[in-house]
């Protein structure tokens, strides 16, 4: 492609949102209007999941297209190593201006040095935004690591910097990133804080049947994170306003997704972190350029597939060292051999590991070793089995009952051959003691030890 033709790209990232915030998948609160149009128009990413439900490794796999376990970012506070090529060193290689604006968490260090901005060349962003600023204090940093407050709701003043960055560089491709803290809680007070009038607007509301049935902190926080989940729907919908405004849209591919999602102290004793669909399953939508008018996508997508596929969509080489699939292939309605599960990496609360697949979810854990300082183990111990068919909001766990044996033996191939080809040792995975029908082998209570 030659300077004029190649689209720009923008990825809008959030942090923490369920899948099932959005109208699209059946949210009755008409939380998300932009996201869904978006879907619809372009490229609706129906049965996305991320690979890492952590903030900083899953960041880790959305910049490299890597495992966290290849990065070695397996947890938080493990900075991107200096060797790793991010997509802006690719973008970069091919001729864009490269942006970030907002949360990093991929540093050690605040504000973050140049040489651990992953090649980013106009910075504005904070390593751990969830403690540089709060709602109505917007602080991040430049690309001089000077303190910069922005005026506004943070998801206002991060959407109004990216507007900016969109109208100043629209003469030149770019790619740029805007990484929002929201809908994630605010770490120092435990709390979702919306904006002001928001929360009183959706408390009481619509409650995921998965939360109606565990409980957990989902009465208590539903309201404040629907009212963060509308001003990003109403920021999206800005962005999208100003590229129409700049004669753009046609031109910039538009990326909508979260690092993982929120399961309000239901799983074990926080809200991610576990292989659960509350904490892996997250919006995905693109749009402009070739995912204008692509439909729905219902094939399993992982977060490590994002990255090589905004490459390919710009025309640029997808490199060898990214380990996933560019989705250009299922966008165009050609035929390819499409992986039938997605592997999960678990770590902080436990080393996990876990895959998903159109039917189950089988998981897997090392409780011998430890989750903030072990990467993985080269044996395991099966924990759960869920049939998404029957009991899609995962609250009966079928592990080592008789009549699903034969299951667990093809997912316990499968998730080997997964972790294998992820570049994990190949392990050995201990069965789960067998136990008849109906015998209870992990109650909803005794989840939450799996912390």
């Amino acid at each position: 492609m030659n300077k004029q033709q190649q689209p720009n790209v923008i990825v809008f990232f959030t942090d923490q949102q369920r899948w099932d915030t959005t109208g699209v998948h059946g949210n009755p609160l008409n939380l998300t209007p932009n996201f869904d149009r978006m879907a619809r128009q372009g490229t609706h990413l129906a049965h996305t999941f991320t690979s890492q439900p952590v903030c900083g490794p899953a960041r880790s796999c959305l910049q490299t297209g890597q495992y966290a376990t290849t990065t070695g970012c397996y947890r938080n506070a493990i900075p991107l190593p200096k060797e790793s090529k991010t997509m802006a060193h690719y973008f970069k290689e091919a001729g864009y201006r490269t942006g970030y604006i907002g949360k990093w968490h991929l540093a050690d260090e605040e504000p973050v040095p140049e040489r651990k901005r992953g090649g980013y060349e106009d910075w504005l962003a904070a390593n751990v935004l969830e403690f540089s600023s709060d709602a109505y204090d917007t602080v991040l940093y430049n690309h001089r690591n000077e303190s910069i407050k922005l005026a506004g709701y943070r998801v206002d003043a991060m959407t109004d910097a990216a507007i900016r960055y969109i109208d100043q560089h629209q003469d030149d491709p770019f790619f740029l990133m805007v990484s929002y803290l929201e809908p994630h809680h605010q770490n120092h007070s435990d709390h979702y804080p919306a904006p002001e009038g928001y929360e009183e607007s959706y408390t009481g509301r619509w409650c995921p049947p998965d939360l109606a049935a565990l409980g957990g902190t989902s009465h208590q926080h539903l309201g404040g994170y629907y009212g963060m989940v509308k001003r990003l729907d109403e920021a999206l919908g800005r962005i999208r306003d100003a590229l129409k405004s700049l004669q753009l849209s046609e031109n910039t591919i538009l990326l909508f997704t979260s690092d993982h999602g929120c399961h309000f102290k239901t799983r074990n004793t926080e809200y991610k972190r576990s292989c659960h669909e509350s904490s892996i399953r997250i919006p995905a939508a693109i749009c402009g350029s070739v995912f204008n008018r692509g439909g729905q996508v219902n094939e399993l997508v992982s977060l490590i597939d994002l990255p090589p596929t905004l490459l390919d969509a710009a025309g640029i080489p997808v490199p060898e060292q990214m380990q996933g699939h560019s989705l250009l292939p299922l966008v165009q309605r050609k035929s390819c051999d499409w992986p039938s599960e997605v592997l999960v990496q678990i770590s902080e609360t436990q080393v996990g590991r876990a895959i998903r697949t159109e039917r189950w979810k089988y998981a897997v854990h090392a409780p011998d070793k430890d989750p903030v300082m072990d990467a993985g183990s080269n044996q395991y111990e099966e924990l759960f089995l869920y049939d998404l068919h029957s009991d899609p909001y995962e609250l009966v766990n079928l592990i080592g009952m008789d009549p699903y044996q034969p299951v667990l033996e093809e997912l316990r191939t499968r998730l080997i051959a997964k972790m294998t080809e992820a570049g994990e040792p190949e392990p050995i995975i201990v069965p789960a003691a067998r136990r008849l029908a109906g015998q209870r082998r992990v109650s909803v209570k005794d989840q939450h030890k799996y912390k």
